[in-house]
């Protein structure tokens, strides 16, 4: 792992110390998951479940905050076994599906949702029309059910084809009162009022958290990374960790830590359980 600085060096070992009283955040794709064309072929790492579990018993908890519904991020990640692991070592795993709109624990086992947002509706019966005036039919319409995530990944020039789509997607969005997201050769649309710094709030709070630790390769985590700095703020040691790639790197110059993609992170993550141990055997 490259430290952005020394004092970033200095807050990776007030982590360590202040671990047993953390939390792990997560997000899942680009961060545990590699990037693919086809999101629903999107498996974490082969390594990902063993190295959750051995994380989780250095720290109080962790968590998987993603776009992803919840249901897909179970699945895709076998999270739920995950979970099980990791409740029998007395620690608890969370998934925050959809931005944290959704919501399932390894104690509670069911995923707790809203409903669908008002607008959304209107804004699918409308959106095949408007992909079309963009020359932008055969991009991947991917419905989650309480948001749609639009993915040009596949196009001939992705980027050039987000570039075509962003605006008009956002006027319409907009008109149904719906949030855009913009990321990775995609545009998510989803429901405002909640996002994945909500989250972190949520759980350093519930967690009575001493120290979080966010991981995250997206603008879709921006808002987790200001909510981790407002944490530190308040006194409690943190560590943002840049899962990094040359499609994005809105997140490197905000990192403590950047890593090369999900490989990395689990590298950065089992280094940590190393480095927890370590800490509690010289005491």
């Amino acid at each position: 792992m490259d430290f952005t600085s020394e004092q970033a060096r200095h807050k990776y070992d007030a982590f360590v110390a202040a671990a047993p009283a953390a939390v792990v955040g997560l997000d899942m794709d680009g961060t545990l998951s590699p990037i693919v064309d086809d999101p629903a072929l999107a498996h974490v790492h082969p390594d990902a479940p063993e190295v959750l579990v051995e994380v989780a018993r250095a720290v109080r908890a962790v968590a998987i905050i993603t776009g992803r519904p919840a249901r897909q991020a179970l699945a895709l990640g076998g999270l739920d076994e995950v979970g099980e692991a990791i409740a029998a070592d007395g620690r608890e795993l969370y998934v925050f599906g959809q931005y944290g709109h959704e919501r399932w624990s390894s104690s509670q086992r069911r995923v707790v949702s809203p409903r669908p947002p008002a607008g959304l509706g209107r804004f699918l019966a409308e959106l095949p029309a408007v992909l079309r005036r963009a020359d932008a039919a055969t991009a991947y319409v991917e419905e989650k059910g309480l948001g749609v995530a639009v993915h040009t990944r596949r196009m001939p020039d992705p980027a050039e084809a987000l570039d075509r789509i962003l605006a008009p997607m956002t006027e319409l969005a907009t008109r149904h009162g719906l949030l855009v997201e913009p990321g990775r050769n995609v545009v998510e649309v989803r429901a405002p009022g909640v996002d994945k710094g909500w989250a972190v709030h949520t759980l350093a709070r519930e967690q009575d958290a001493g120290g979080f630790l966010f991981a995250g390769d997206d603008l879709g985590d921006v808002e987790a990374f200001a909510a981790v700095d407002e944490l530190a703020g308040g006194g409690l040691a943190t560590l943002l960790v840049c899962s990094a790639s040359r499609e994005q790197s809105a997140l490197r110059e905000r990192a403590d830590v950047v890593v090369p993609g999900p490989e990395g992170v689990l590298g950065l993550l089992r280094q940590l359980a190393e480095d927890v141990g370590l800490s509690r055997r010289r005491r």
